[in-house]
């Protein structure tokens, strides 16, 4: 980081935020690159800056392929005038009223040096310069005061521990208020600042038993817990560990338990306690459910007729569970279709558009109106567009969602409406996505829920999925199981591994799948062979996914993508590469985005390829194409990236690739259990390639660890259903 010492000159561009853009005149600088006496471009977040006046910005001096060179700051500070001419020509400038060149001379001779100090620390003691009247006293004294006030909430700020960018959100947002507020009680800035950083701060002058830090504490902690577990609500016994564990508070919270709910920040009903977001958006569900599954039906008068026309029309034949959930979708207002890979989900998408579209008379453009197919991830919406011949997009981009403030702009205030909504990869949904869905559609409509309850339930708090089908929504499963060719065997594997079967032929070749045996310290060895091989047929990257279960160790999700790198994107001088910190990306290389970015229409879980790297640019330090458009991306961004040449399991669902290829180590076994193991099988279409330890395969098999999530939405479901008859 280097700095320039100078004069602001100029504003060129200035957003609500505090982010400047203007032209500084150089003074002094350590930075070589830099002319003194010229005037430069910079950008950054300030609070208050004024032209003319002197300051020290740090940062650093870089170029941007399409603004030129610009100093972005970092970090800044006023320059306080020094010697006898700088402080008369502060004196004397237009920040301070009622003090010309004689009295600005007199107070100098006055108080020398600390001038500007004595004025600060007592309006007082300018009585004591010559000719001083307490009129001019109290303008200038109060001039010098507004002037230095500003610094003084930024430099407590800064000193406190928090970014320029930080304090000058807080300043925009809260003003001069900000201090008082934060002695206060600075737990009040939390879902603005990380938790973990202002915990730090009040600790540095505060007990850790203060009742503000517990309150603050108890409900960090339910969020973490019910994030970490999936949990809708948690016992009191949870809690109290997970106090004394994380934040060492070993006191008793009965009583502030009872504040936060007369607060209503939380809610306890029968020992169960919630936050009360999450408790809303339950109940919300429940209710909106409820709601649909008392709703009288749609009689159905022409199936039988119509569905022959369908038939012919996608040149498909539907077998009799298959008819029944098409029937059951149209005729109920909510029901689930579920079903393991080679089921034939996604016909059936394509039957009840068609079925629709024929029921109402609809041309495709009112197919378009009517109908609104959506998914919880870009891949799995893409892939549903794909395969239906519909748009089809995220629920996040449906709702309108604002990443900054983290609301959604489709809501119960401001809603859309569709006859029709088919949701994909439900086994996805959790509790809150659910409830905002609901509050921004027009809860008169039919909901057709489809996915494999089998699969990972979601990142977020809820079991949505699995509660709907045991409070008795309309539920079609799928068994039948269509293989792509007469030795396709994928199919069966997943059903195999959903049923703790494992078949004597496993290991035997099959076309569409390969199980290599090897040994721990074997497995990275024959996985080069394999895609050496697939290299040497150039086939394309894009098709081919390598997936584990965990990021570390000799086999882990972070070595193995090394190892990838050197096959599939090897260094070359042609190629402009970074290093960041252990990793090295590589124009060409296959990166997975890791959060939702709904401005640039890109998710978390999006696979794209660098296609520019950039040293010298600041806002287009990386360029990456995800599905045939660009995301630019500055240095500081690159957090929400990583490769993706291996990942994890987790990070595949809702996707298919073509070709899947996993290792099977012994190592993972305390991370690889049945439902996860099939998940990662399940995402392969055409070719299934495992490598590693049989024994650990049999034993992931067999494994039928999973998390039994606490929630209520069945119990909210059928009371609602039971209270109104």
């Amino acid at each position: 980081m280097s700095y320039i010492k100078g004069k602001f000159k100029n504003t060129i561009f200035e957003a609500d935020s505090g982010y400047k853009v203007g032209l500084f005149k150089v003074l002094e600088t350590d930075d070589e690159d830099i002319n003194v006496n010229k005037t430069i471009t910079f950008t950054g977040y300030f609070a208050d800056i004024n032209k003319d006046e002197k300051y020290i910005l740090y940062g650093n001096y870089i170029f941007h392929n399409r603004y030129g060179y610009q100093f972005g700051v970092q970090n800044y500070e006023k320059v306080k005038p020094e010697g006898k001419d700088a402080i008369i020509d502060f004196l004397t400038s237009s920040f301070v009223k009622g003090c010309g060149e004689k009295l600005a001379t007199s107070i100098y001779d006055t108080f020398g040096e600390e001038s500007l100090e004595k004025i600060k620390d007592n309006k007082e003691n300018l009585l004591l310069v010559p000719k001083m009247t307490d009129k001019k006293a109290t303008s200038i004294y109060n001039s010098v005061v507004k002037y230095f006030d500003a610094d003084k909430e930024i430099l407590e700020l800064k000193n406190l521990g928090f970014t320029v960018k930080e304090t000058m959100n807080l300043m925009n947002s809260y003003g001069k208020k900000i201090l008082d507020l934060i002695n206060e009680n600075i737990y009040f800035l939390v879902g603005e600042i990380d938790f973990k950083k202002l915990d730090s701060i009040f600790l540095d002058k505060n007990d850790k038993e203060d009742p503000r830090r517990i309150k603050a504490c108890i409900i960090e902690g339910m969020k973490n817990l019910c994030f970490a577990n999936g949990d809708i609500y948690l016992t009191k016994e949870e809690i109290v560990e997970y106090l004394k564990k994380t934040y060492r508070i070993n006191t008793d919270i009965s009583e502030y338990l009872i504040t936060l709910a007369n607060n209503k920040l939380i809610i306890t009903q029968s020992e169960k306690y919630y936050l009360m977001e999450d408790f809303l958006d339950e109940l919300n569900n429940a209710n909106s459910i409820s709601y649909l599954m008392k709703k009288e039906k749609s009689k159905l008068t022409r199936f039988k007729s119509l569905i022959k026309k369908v038939e012919e029309e996608l040149g498909i034949i539907y077998n009799e569970e298959q008819l029944e959930a098409i029937k059951c979708a149209l005729e109920n207002n909510i029901s689930i279709i579920t079903g393991g890979p080679g089921t034939g989900k996604t016909t059936i998408i394509k039957g009840i558009v068609k079925m629709y579209a024929y029921l109402n008379n609809l041309s495709p453009d009112g197919v378009r109106e009517h109908i609104c197919l959506l998914a919880p991830t870009g891949r799995a919406a893409k892939r549903m567009s794909e395969t239906s011949n519909m748009p089809a997009m995220t629920i996040h981009r449906f709702l309108k969602w604002d990443k900054e403030n983290n609301t959604f702009g489709i809501n119960e205030f401001n809603k859309l409406s569709y006859n029709l909504f088919i949701v994909d990869e439900v086994s996805m949904l959790d509790n809150h996505l659910l409830s905002s869905l609901f509050k921004g559609i027009n809860i008169n409509t039919k909901i057709i829920f489809v996915g494999d309850e089998y699969q990972l339930p979601s990142v977020g708090p809820g079991l949505i999925l699995s509660d709907m089908i045991r409070a008795g929504v309309n539920h079609i499963s799928l068994k039948s199981i269509y293989r792509q060719s007469e030795n396709s065997f994928i199919p069966i594997l997943a059903q195999n591994i959903k049923d703790g079967i494992l078949d004597e032929d496993t290991l035997i070749k099959k076309d569409d799948f390969n199980f290599i045996t090897a040994s721990s310290h074997e497995i990275k060895e024959y996985l080069m062979q394999v895609l050496l091989k697939i290299k040497e047929k150039k086939m394309d990257i894009s098709k081919i996914q390598v997936l584990a279960p965990m990021y570390k160790g000799e086999n882990g999700i972070d070595n193995l993508n090394i190892m990838l790198q050197d096959i599939f994107n090897p260094k070359d001088k042609e190629k402009c590469e970074v290093k960041i910190g252990p990793v090295i990306y590589r124009e060409g290389d296959k990166v997975l985005n890791l959060v939702n970015d709904p401005d640039n229409n890109i998710y978390n879980g999006d696979i794209g390829y660098i296609k520019e790297v950039n040293l010298d640019s600041k806002m287009d330090f990386l360029i990456i194409n995800y599905y045939g458009h660009n995301v630019s991306y500055k240095r500081d961004e690159i957090m929400s990236i990583t490769h993706a040449y291996a990942m994890s399991i987790h990070k595949s669902q809702g996707s298919e690739f073509e070709h899947v290829i996993m290792p099977m180590s012994p190592s993972f076994s305390r991370m690889l259990y049945n439902k996860l193991l099939y998940t990662g099988v399940s995402r392969a279409k055409k070719s299934l390639v495992l490598i590693g330890s049989f024994e650990a395969f049999n034993k992931c098999i067999l494994n039928n660890y999973s998390e039994v999530r606490k929630t209520t939405l069945t119990d909210k479901i059928m009371h609602n259903l039971d209270y109104n008859g």
